[in-house]
């Protein structure tokens, strides 16, 4: 078995695209410059506090310093606790010193990123718990907001999930419409190992009888699409370990229990990243002294 099944080693690296992501918000944000915080004297400097209005899992400092590093590197971040750490409601998250205006020209970026990142944290750690006492392992899919698929899939880590694929590149998922397209299950496994591609290969199938032809035609990792716990526990018998199984099919929260009872690898759930509930975050700013500060 291919060792890029092994999701407990993440092969992406997070934060490839983390400056020109918070380069694109900062843009989209500020256009030709913060009028209003022209009211704003330039030389008044405060100290501002962010706190989460719920309980949450923290994700998302790294593009939160990245945001004031790029408005003002005089800016001063002392956070409160770290990525993967739960937060209960009117906690402490971060404090931030300097000079105000650069502090409120950088809060609604920042707190875009920190509302939605966390959110996907805290949502995968709920699906992560719903698996407590089996083997199986939740991951995540392609199913992300665009431009933020590496900071997402960040974030399913700090929740306590794994990652699938990061995009097309990196990993083959043979489905329904490639397997139409080349006529047979049998047909696309040959098709891709006669192009002598490295890659390991998951087929989804979508009935029990698919099972067999994938895995005599070669096939590393079913993904098993829409199949009730009963089909999926026969699954695992019938494979009998001879490949990874993945359940797949629109998994609510309150099915994690089952679908972990049947025996499968892993589950992945679209809704991790695609129906996102954005934690409650707040930035005040606390004292702001009319004198200048060195």
């Amino acid at each position: 078995m291919s060792s890029s099944f092994d999701r407990s080693a993440t092969h992406i690296d997070f934060f490839a695209d983390l400056q020109a992501t918070v380069a694109t918000a900062l843009a989209e944000d500020l256009g030709s410059g913060d009028a209003t915080a022209l009211l704003v004297p330039a030389d008044r400097h405060a100290t501002a506090l962010i706190i989460t209005r719920e309980p949450a899992v923290l994700c998302g400092r790294r593009w939160v310093d990245e945001v004031y590093r790029v408005l003002d590197p005089t800016i001063q971040l002392q956070w409160h606790a770290d990525d993967g750490e739960p937060l209960a409601p009117q906690q402490r998250v971060c404090e931030i010193l300097g000079a105000a205006r650069s502090i409120v020209t950088g809060e609604r970026a920042a707190l875009n990123f920190l509302q939605t990142l966390s959110g996907t944290a805290t949502v995968t750690q709920r699906y992560v718990q719903a698996l407590a006492g089996t083997h199986t392992r939740l991951l995540d899919t392609r199913k992300t907001i665009p431009g933020l698929r590496r900071a997402q899939k960040y974030a399913v880590r700090c929740g306590g999930g794994f990652n699938h694929r990061a995009g097309l590149y990196d990993g083959v998922l043979v489905k329904e419409n490639h397997i139409a397209a080349a006529g047979s299950i049998t047909a696309a496994i040959a098709a891709l190992r006669a192009a002598r591609l490295t890659l390991p290969i998951e087929v989804e199938v979508e009935r029990m009888d698919q099972i067999d032809e994938a895995i005599g035609a070669g096939a590393d990792m079913l993904l098993l699409d829409n199949f009730t716990p009963d089909q999926l526990r026969a699954a695992v018998i019938l494979t009998a370990g001879r490949v990874k199984l993945e359940a797949s099919g629109g998994f609510d929260l309150e099915d994690l229990p089952a679908i972990g009872a049947t025996g499968v690898d892993f589950v992945s759930v679209g809704s991790l990243t695609k129906h996102l509930h954005a934690i409650d975050f707040s930035m005040r700013i606390i004292t702001a002294p009319a004198e200048n500060r060195p």
